[in-house]
């Protein structure tokens, strides 16, 4: 099981709340990038799509989008928001050999312990076609910690992550670097990934 109990437990009680401050139109130059980059028609996941904004945007500029998240909650509210049809699925149920023409990761894997980071980094790896893009976002640092809210985090530097994706098969592109607040307040650094199988 991949999916950490007191982590799904915080945002099954603050998913209102969460889509509330963080489910909104914002200027996205990767999510831009992504969509330029994808075929027309394109299959895409959306890991860990929470309430569904990102999603709705992807069906909206014509992609196929298989939407997941761990919680029962942000499914029901990507569905009630943007009419996602989203699907309750952990990390570790994702499957299928070349289904996908992209995959949107933004700041969900952060949840997973670093020991299952491979199995679940080889999982996408396969799910991709060749040549496929992998956007990847996380949390910058080291270690794995709950922040005051209870959710578990685990943090990369970039050189183990570049170690990380290579080693499941991706070719590593660009990698970016910022600091933002997210629900518990704190302002975090972060690293944003593009990759591609």
């Amino acid at each position: 099981m991949s999916a950490d109990l007191e982590t799904l437990q915080v945002y099954a009680a603050q998913a209102e709340r969460y889509a509330e401050a963080f489910d909104v139109d914002r200027n996205d130059p990767w999510l831009e990038a992504f969509l330029a980059a994808m075929p027309e028609g394109a299959h895409v996941l959306e890991l860990g799509c929470g309430p569904g904004r990102v999603a709705g945007v992807m069906q909206g500029a014509g992609l196929r989008v298989d939407a997941v998240d761990a919680s029962p909650e942000m499914v029901a509210l990507a569905h009630k928001l943007h009419g996602v049809a989203a699907r309750v699925a952990r990390f570790d149920e994702i499957d299928g050999d070349a289904v996908y023409d992209g995959i949107w990761a933004n700041f969900s894997l952060l949840h997973a312990a670093r020991a299952d980071m491979p199995g679940h980094l080889l999982r996408l790896h396969r799910a991709l076609v060749p040549g496929g893009r992998f956007h990847l976002g996380l949390k910058a640092g080291q270690g794995e910690k709950r922040d005051h809210l209870g959710r578990f985090y685990t943090f990369y530097e970039e050189a183990e992550l570049r170690a990380l994706l290579a080693a499941a098969g991706f070719t590593v592109g660009q990698v970016d670097h910022g600091a933002s607040a997210g629900m518990a307040g704190t302002v975090d650094p972060w690293l944003i990934v593009t990759a591609h199988a």
